[in-house]
């Protein structure tokens, strides 16, 4: 039984972890906060665009050839996944990572290695593709500290720029959907080719200048960017979901075993003491006799 030095020592051991955890809760909770309010102020926009192409597609009655919604041969493609740059926040990173292995993969296997463009993002993602010895195209920080509505339109037209070229002909996402703080959903999403849904029975009669091609062509663009932002913006959140749930059932862990350690040191400090008595009572009946 380890003696009342090493308990004490353990006790302040797990105290100072358990402030250590808790104020990185609260951290992650306030970020959950903010970056749950930047999504839920967005996601009415993306809608709303989404919602204008679909009906405008939906009141023509011939079709628009929309070059960023072409389905060709598939030769080469783009994988773009999302993990943190830090540890400490559950099995959101090791989740992320056991879907892009896949899906790399099944892309591999099916196209050749040679014919993946990889970009991934977070210094998680990045390690473990170097450690695999998987060719990375781009590597890039964590969206932790970087996530703007401008870096995603960045990333968004060089992909919009690369299908049009025919440099790759699919575009797909691999990254956490944040479901609510404590469930985030490893998802592998197409964003190019774009899928255009025309609304049904749609009624609007639309009045577009120069014309309706010039439209769509622009508008899609816009609807494509909003998409990428939207998806950084969930994995952002979810980031911080993971964590602060990771956190706060480390709190909890640290001090359930403060518990325990403080019972373990009142029993040992318990059994000091009666040792002490005995050996007391021992002494003077000793002298006694």
């Amino acid at each position: 039984m380890p003696n009342l030095k090493e308990i004490r020592a353990r006790i302040n051991s797990v105290a100072s972890t358990e402030k250590i955890t808790s104020a990185m809760k609260m951290v992650s909770a306030a970020k959950l906060k903010k970056s749950e309010g930047m999504t839920l102020s967005f996601l009415p926009y993306r809608n709303k665009l989404s919602e204008a192409l679909a009906n405008y597609l939906g009141s023509l009655e011939e079709e628009v050839t929309i070059p960023l919604a072409e389905v060709r041969e598939l030769q080469h493609v783009t994988l773009i996944a999302f993990s943190s740059s830090n540890g400490l926040c559950g099995v959101y990173n090791s989740n992320i990572i056991k879907l892009f292995k896949k899906t790399y993969d099944e892309y591999a296997k099916q196209l050749g290695a040679d014919h993946i463009e990889v970009i991934l993002f977070g210094k998680k993602i990045n390690e473990y593709a170097e450690k695999c010895g998987i060719c990375v195209d781009q590597k890039h920080e964590s969206l932790s500290e970087h996530l703007s509505f401008d870096k995603a339109t960045e990333l968004s037209d060089r992909m919009v720029q690369r299908f049009l070229d025919h440099q790759t002909d699919r575009v797909v996402l691999i990254y956490n959907h944040h479901k609510n703080a404590g469930v985030q959903v490893p998802t592998c999403e197409t964003v190019l080719p774009l899928e255009t849904n025309a609304a049904e029975g749609a009624t609007f009669d639309y009045l577009v200048e120069p014309s309706k091609e010039d439209f769509i062509n622009a508008l899609v663009p816009k609807v494509i960017r909003t998409k990428f932002y939207s998806i950084m913006l969930d994995t952002f959140t979810a980031e911080h979901g993971a964590r602060m749930t990771a956190m706060h059932i480390a709190s909890d862990n640290a001090a359930s075993l403060l518990q325990e350690l403080r019972q373990q040191y009142n029993k040992a400090r318990q059994n000091v003491i009666t040792t002490e008595l005995i050996d007391i009572v021992g002494g003077a009946e000793a002298l006694n006799k």
